[in-house]
């Protein structure tokens, strides 16, 4: 059986990425942890009697390689490597994470680093740029969601641990690297000086009578600084702009309060559903909420519930931006504009094997209010928009293009809407938030009842061919039109004037009694 020796976890609802969306915090009693990971902990126990003859077979390989490999090798070096192995075998998100990255993941945590200010995944032997952070040296530096790190400071980077990349991005506030990306085929040089990344994960603006807010993470810290931001916003704006573009995702008890902030539901917010269909349903946001700091949400504008609203989102947007996308969506508190979302719908848990080591597991699927799973299939927008006017600056690399994603369980994949060639000029980058910004503008001209200008979209994208089935009932995974949001409702009426460390570990004496019988006996083969 499992037995919780530190009452600690991790929930991680985001890509994966050199930085680790989640937060540690303390659980005052064992039966705050989630139902759905003490189920496991149920299962991992019945696991535990798998076949003896499997485990015998690993322990004579084991043996095997130890004595008769050329070179010397350790216990440790074998073990973490057959475990690296398991895990590799498993969806993206899954991983390893030995004492370095135990490490790693701290000080990824805390927030603070010297660094450059990316995300980044794995694609064709490389490390690719999944989005730069907002104000962070790659991001001035004109780094893009798409490039790949093929050398750093002349040296090539193909098949390089992602560890090993991370170390060498990484480096002391005001060094020098030299990034070569590869650009759709063209080879970009890029000298980035590091800087200590202090990710600011809320910003907002007033931009004439529109209020707009960029959320670029779900930090333990996100809530608290949304509520202050809003609070200090002088006037009643006559509509809201929420962007969630390139927000790799975050905790997810953070996406269930920014869901609550802007839309006065009483119903299910997210759902979990793990392999044995156990559910956890999220309805409002409290501290026990997979755990976070408590933010008062209780004392905010009255106008936040009703103000007409859009919420931008692209290919970069995943895993808890899409819960919140997709739950405004299904409570038709917003109009959803943009591109279609990345399609994470999968949650990680990092459960310690020892003191020092862990895995990153997936554990389940979420799923929107409606029931909608949006693994590898991603949030449709209400209102399609390019990047630009002549078309995405961005290619349409997604969930469901990684090797050995997790399957979509409810609906058909978005198949065809995978890897594209970006139709606008790659060179050209605007920021989010700038009067550049072709698709911010489009979301100001529809709360203003202004036409809408949805630029060049991709031939690939046919939304509406994706269909989803709940409950035996098969609905289309694009959004009902037959009814209209409250945003268009109201621009109508303007527009005739107005884990962690858990510790947790098998403790069966007889499984680790028998395992060390067998080493012994192979040590003499």
């Amino acid at each position: 059986m499992w037995t919780i020796k530190s009452k600690k976890i991790l929930l991680i609802l985001g890509l994966i990425s050199s930085i680790a969306y989640a937060q540690e915090q303390n659980i005052p009693s064992a039966t705050q942890v989630p139902e759905a990971v003490q189920s496991m902990r149920k299962e991992t126990s019945e696991a535990q009697q798998f076949s003896y003859e499997e485990l015998r077979r690993f322990a004579r390989a084991f043996a095997l390689v130890k004595n008769q490999y050329v070179e010397p090798i350790s216990d440790k070096e074998l073990v973490d490597a057959a475990i690296a192995g398991m895990m590799d075998k498993l969806d993206p998100h899954s991983s390893y994470l030995d004492a370095e990255d135990m490490l790693d993941l701290q000080e990824d945590t805390d927030g603070e680093f010297g660094g450059l200010g990316i995300e980044i995944g794995e694609e064709k032997g490389y490390v690719k740029i999944i989005s730069p952070i907002e104000g962070t040296p790659a991001a001035k530096a004109g780094v893009l969601p798409g490039d790949l790190v093929v050398k750093i400071n002349g040296d090539s980077m193909k098949d390089k641990p992602m560890r090993e990349v991370i170390k060498l991005l990484r480096g002391e506030p005001g060094s020098l690297v030299t990034l070569t990306l590869d650009r759709a085929g063209i080879p970009i040089d890029l000298d980035i000086k590091r800087e200590l990344i202090k990710v600011r994960s809320v910003r907002s603006k007033m931009i004439e009578d529109i209020a707009y807010i960029r959320i670029s993470q779900f930090q333990a810290n996100t809530l608290s600084d949304l509520a202050t931001q809003v609070r200090a916003f002088k006037t009643e704006p006559k509509g809201l702009v929420l962007d969630l573009r390139n927000d790799p995702g975050g905790l997810l008890n953070v996406s269930v309060g920014v869901v609550q902030i802007f839309a006065d539901s009483k119903g299910t917010i997210v759902s979990t559903k793990a392999r044995n269909q156990v559910v956890e349903e999220y309805s409002r946001y409290t501290p026990d909420n997979v755990l976070g700091e408590p933010t008062n949400l209780s004392d905010l504008p009255k106008w936040l519930h009703t103000v007409p609203m859009v919420v931008l989102i692209n290919v970069g947007s995943a895993s808890a931006s899409e819960i919140v996308a997709g739950a405004l969506q299904d409570f038709k508190r917003a109009t959803i504009m943009g591109n279609r979302s990345f399609g994470k719908g999968s949650v990680q848990v990092v459960l310690s094997i020892d003191d020092d080591t862990g895995l990153k597991l997936t554990t389940a699927r979420y799923y929107t209010p409606h029931g909608r799973s949006i693994q590898a299939t991603g949030i449709v927008p209400d209102i399609l928009v390019s990047d630009t006017e002549k078309g995405d600056l961005l290619g349409y690399q997604r969930e469901v293009d990684l090797k050995d994603h997790l399957k979509n369980d409810v609906s058909d994949e978005a198949k065809g809407v995978g890897s594209d060639t970006p139709k606008a000029d790659i060179e050209k980058m605007y920021e989010f938030g700038s009067p550049e910004d072709f698709q911010l503008q489009q979301a100001i001209n529809h709360l203003r009842g202004l036409p809408v200008n949805q630029g060049v979209i991709s031939p690939k994208v046919n939304e509406k061919e994706i269909m989803t089935v709940t409950d035996g009932t098969v609905i289309s995974a694009a959004p009902d039109t037959s009814a209209k949001t409250a945003t268009e409702q109201a621009v109508e009426n303007l527009s005739t004037p107005t884990p962690s460390k858990t510790n947790d570990k098998p403790s069966d004496k007889a499984l680790d009694k028998a395992l060390d019988k067998v080493l012994d006996s192979s040590k003499n083969d």
